[in-house]
């Protein structure tokens, strides 16, 4: 089956693929076999309809055109293999040319990759931040679990700063109650701020069964921003008795027996967090070097589609959390845009960033042969399936039925792409030491050596659309 290519710009081609009639002869005889047994004509029996009645009743064309569609994946992905482009997108289909028992003439034209050159990993040099642990942190780490095993004694007296006290808080406008801002049974800290403020002046001095009304302004819900009256009610006034650090309290809170080991075991927990986000910083920073060191032009459709995509997953997302895009810029706190285009013009240039770097990441597997195994795969369904709170199992059946196993199998390629880049690049921290992070996981722990990957061959688009046969002139 011979097949051209025609280059109609940098990211568009145009595959002209002849098929002799030979070929479409078994789709052809399915296609006849198919319709007999669907129709009922007088006189024949179901599926034992002769071919030329058929073509009476229906038309020859009509069968021609079932044969061509049902062979049209193989024949477009044999065209792609055989001219190695690397569609983008869902190929433009039609019949040029159909000259019956002689051969069918094919066009397809498709949103390509476009060419470009990589530049070399050794010459990426990126810094990041340390990922060293003092012991300020540990040690903020041992008074998290102190305080999750703290025991509270009830108190006969009035609220003071480090005490804990047990509260209900209502607010209202003019009156009216503010159902969405109402919390019952709170346990707050004396003096620790970050819920109200005002409120640490309005529970100081209050005992158990006393009540204190203040204006403040709402920092969350419907009403964030605004002025309220909210009342607080203390319905507990506790010490709180944190245990003491010794090796009876190692045991009842971690795996460990001593508090040395316990400590140990913190440390290396935060060791871990550090390493995966020094990992994640140098792999976004190695990844923007490539990007800055990488030009070339996007195919217009691909990328808008691109953004089309990610603004309605954004916008199906802050519907189930009930927000509009106005109140999410009120609400979020690490928002960087301050009104809705500003917020949608910096969706649009991340989702292109996104498609740069897929499309970088693409090429670099395909140049370094990186493969994906099954246990690489087997790995990602146990992570996904962490995330999304499922079993393994459960995952793997979603996958399927799904029909994501691509979809996967290429994140997981271009992961291990970017850890290829990443291997190869020169990273040092801000104190000038230069890291070697090719064995560490990304939850931060580091992996025996292992064995370079084999390639995989990367799969075309499957066309979607059925062929249209295009007039003669």
């Amino acid at each position: 089956m011979p097949s051209t290519v025609e280059q109609l710009s940098p990211t568009r081609v145009k595959l002209t693929i002849t098929v002799p009639f030979s070929e479409l002869t078994p789709a052809i005889d399915k296609a006849y076999a198919e319709i007999a047994r669907n129709i009922n004509v007088p006189g024949f029996r179901r599926g034992h309809i002769p071919a030329s009645l058929i073509d009476q009743r229906f038309g020859r064309s009509a069968v021609l055109q079932d044969a061509i569609n049902e062979q049209l994946p193989a024949l477009y992905g044999q065209a792609v293999a055989d001219s190695q482009v690397h569609p983008l997108g869902q190929p433009e289909i039609d019949i040029a040319k159909l000259e019956d028992g002689e051969v069918v003439e094919l066009t397809a034209e498709v949103d390509v990759r476009p060419d470009f050159d990589l530049p070399e990993a050794d010459g990426i040099s990126v810094r990041v931040d340390p990922a060293d642990v003092a012991d300020k942190a540990v040690n903020e780490r041992l008074d998290l679990l102190r305080q999750r095993f703290a025991t509270f004694e009830d108190l006969d007296r009035p609220a003071a700063v480090d005490d804990v006290v047990v509260i209900d808080i209502a607010a209202s406008q003019d009156g009216v109650d503010l159902s969405d801002t109402d919390a019952k049974g709170v346990n707050y800290i004396v003096g620790a701020g970050g819920l109200v403020d005002g409120l640490d002046a309005a529970v100081t001095g209050l005992s158990a069964g006393q009540s204190k009304t203040f204006t403040t302004t709402l920092v969350g819900g419907e009403h964030i921003g605004e002025q309220a009256d909210v009342t607080v009610d203390v319905l507990k006034v506790q010490k709180r008795s944190l245990p003491a650090v010794n090796d009876e309290f190692a045991q009842m809170v971690s795996e460990y027996d001593t508090v040395d080991d316990m400590m140990g075991g913190l440390r290396e927990g935060l060791e871990r967090i550090e390493r995966a986000g020094q990992l994640n910083a140098a792999r976004d920073a190695v990844l923007d070097a490539m990007l800055e060191q990488t030009a070339f032009e996007l195919p217009e459709a691909v990328l808008q589609a691109e953004i089309d995509a990610h603004r309605e997953d954004i916008e199906q997302q802050l519907a189930r959390a009930g927000l509009s895009v106005e109140r999410y810029l009120v609400e979020a706190s690490d928002e960087e845009a301050s009104t809705p285009q500003e917020f949608w013009d910096n969706i649009a240039a991340r989702s292109e960033r996104a498609l740069r770097a897929q499309i970088i990441l693409d090429k670099l597997a395909e140049e370094a042969a990186v493969d994906v195994t099954q246990d690489d795969l087997s790995e990602f369904i146990v992570n996904k399936a962490m995330e999304d709170g499922v079993t393994p199992d459960q995952e793997a059946q979603h996958m399927v039925e799904h029909n994501h196993m691509t979809e996967w199998v290429g994140e997981i390629r271009r992961a291990k792409a970017l850890n290829t880049l990443v291997a190869g690049a020169i990273i040092k921290d801000t104190d000038g030491r230069t890291l070697d992070l090719s064995l560490v996981r990304s939850d931060g722990t580091v992996a025996a050596p292992q064995a370079a990957a084999s390639s995989q061959a990367e799969e075309p688009a499957k066309p979607k659309s059925k062929a249209k046969s295009k007039k003669k002139d």
